[in-house]
């Protein structure tokens, strides 16, 4: 391929996979996706092609509703074992970040929200939110009417807006020192200041390091208190099983304050914290090696805080 071809695709790279993770939840996915869109871009007769960021845009939708349809990825979801992805924030997968409604669009809770959505709404509000294109582009990116398009969108919002916790965004700062007060009550043994840090409709989630088939899901501010507790308490079983006694530092996963054990130079554990009304609203826990992959990636790139827990 030209060189000045093979770098039209590069210039739109980040964006496609910012696109694609949106859609699917999965960095993994959407990387193997945008390699399956520049092989085709690769073997398209491109002088036929008159604005290329379209036509990669809907080959990649296209792509990536293809592959939320198939059965496996059906059966694989409807298991109750899947969750999304989390990225460092500065991840350029993350995409836009300049509107609430594109930084929220990556964040955890929306992102497991997509699921309950059909895959063309999925693609509509991704598209409308947060790469603004019109619906008469949507429409034609999708084979779909523009009424079409608007009905999705429509339906999209009012499921977002009815899952939402807070109508105003949390200010990071704000919802970092809630995060630290939570962390010293767990890494204390303080149950009674850890529940009043929890909302009254509280929940976590945890891939259970990829043991069970499903997820470990916990509700009740008293139950997710005892959780936490018991997972921030050291024991040399729990340093085995992590290979080492890991420093435990905070960062920032999909927009969210999080706490990430790091084990020479590698993400062994995280967790990310949804702060609402000055609480902790949820949690999601991720230990599973292959979500946490590019994750510990970036985390190499990074200047981390002092750690946020002594010796474990």
């Amino acid at each position: 391929m030209d060189s000045t071809v093979a770098d039209r695709f590069e210039a739109g790279r980040a964006r496609l996979a910012s696109l694609a993770y949106r859609l699917l939840g999965s960095a993994a996915d959407a990387e193997d996706i945008v390699q399956d869109a520049y092989l085709r871009w690769h073997a398209a007769d491109r002088e036929r092609i008159e604005v290329p960021e379209a036509w990669l845009t809907k080959v990649v939708t296209n792509l990536c509703l293809d592959r939320l349809r198939s059965a496996t990825v059906r059966r694989e979801r409807a298991a109750g074992a899947w969750m999304p992805e989390p990225l460092l924030d500065g991840d350029p997968m993350l995409g836009p970040a300049d509107t609430f409604e594109q930084r929220e669009s990556v964040s955890l809770a929306v992102l497991t929200l997509m699921e309950r959505l059909s895959p063309v709404q999925r693609a509509v509000y991704v598209l409308r939110e947060v790469f603004s294109y019109p619906h008469s582009e949507i429409a034609g990116i999708l084979d779909i009417s523009e009424s079409a398009s608007q009905q999705h969108v429509h339906r999209a919002r009012h499921r977002v807006a009815a899952a939402r916790r807070g109508g105003e965004e949390v200010d990071p700062a704000s919802a970092r020192k809630v995060l630290e007060e939570f962390l010293a009550a767990a890494a204390s043994g303080r149950t009674e200041r850890l529940v009043a840090l929890l909302t009254d409709d509280a929940t976590a989630v945890s891939d259970g390091a990829g043991l069970s088939r499903t997820l470990w899901r916990y509700e009740t501010p008293e139950r997710v208190a005892a959780v936490m507790r018991t997972a921030f308490k050291p024991t040399p079983a729990k340093r085995r099983l992590a290979g080492g006694s890991p420093a435990f530092h905070i960062g920032q996963v999909n927009g969210w304050p999080a706490v990430l054990a790091v084990l020479e130079d590698r993400i062994v554990g995280a967790a990310a914290f949804e702060i609402c009304d000055g609480k902790v609203a949820a949690l999601y826990g991720f230990a599973a090696a292959e979500r946490l992959a590019r994750l510990s990636g970036m985390w190499r790139q990074h200047e981390p805080d002092a750690q946020a827990i002594g010796q474990w």
